[in-house]
């Protein structure tokens, strides 16, 4: 049960949209890039396993509903596969990050994305121990499943779409760490 989707040591795994994967390798760290979208990185502690989803849509009703581009699916897919390689529900812990504001002039994804997590976290009484949702950068997350660790590095947006009215996160090309 190494990792599922990497194999080699200090192997950085992307999680492209619409894909997850889950790692119990202490070596792997996996990694994606963000703006609208969301990435929900679950990790069980004492199991030392963990996982990050990517998802574009919070919900489709319908036929495509089950389609791992939207967050009911992808979210689903992530807890019962870290549940299937040995994590426990009541351990596990969740990091939330994305859901930026892209455009100034389309409609909020990023907003309704991040509702959805969290509303979904809570419904699952996952408890969510870090976040970094909203605001109008991308970010670059990477995410150390075997001890929880994630780290993010905010990248900037084009200024002509940024709205006076909603504050960005600061501008930094240093990376956060969140723990």
């Amino acid at each position: 049960m190494k990792n599922a989707g990497g194999s080699a040591f200090g192997s950085t795994i992307s999680v492209i949209q619409g894909e997850f994967k889950i790692s119990n390798d202490p070596e792997v760290i996996l990694s994606t890039v963000l703006g609208s979208c969301i990435a929900a990185c679950l990790h069980d502690p004492v199991a030392q396993i963990g996982g990050m989803n990517h998802f574009l849509l919070p919900n489709r009703d319908g036929a495509d509903s089950g389609d791992i581009r939207y967050g009911a699916h992808a979210m689903e897919l992530l807890i019962n596969g870290l549940l299937k390689q040995g994590a426990h529900r009541d351990r596990m812990q969740a990091k939330l990050f994305g859901g930026a504001s892209m455009a100034a002039n389309l409609r909020d994804i990023g907003r309704s994305n991040a509702a959805f997590a969290q509303e979904f976290l809570r419904r699952e009484n996952l408890p969510i121990v870090s976040e970094s949702v909203g605001g109008q950068m991308a970010r670059r997350v990477r995410f150390w499943p075997t001890t929880g660790k994630a780290q993010q590095l905010l990248i900037p947006n084009n200024p002509d779409l940024q709205s006076p009215a909603i504050s960005a996160p600061p501008r930094s090309s240093e990376p956060v760490t969140l723990f």
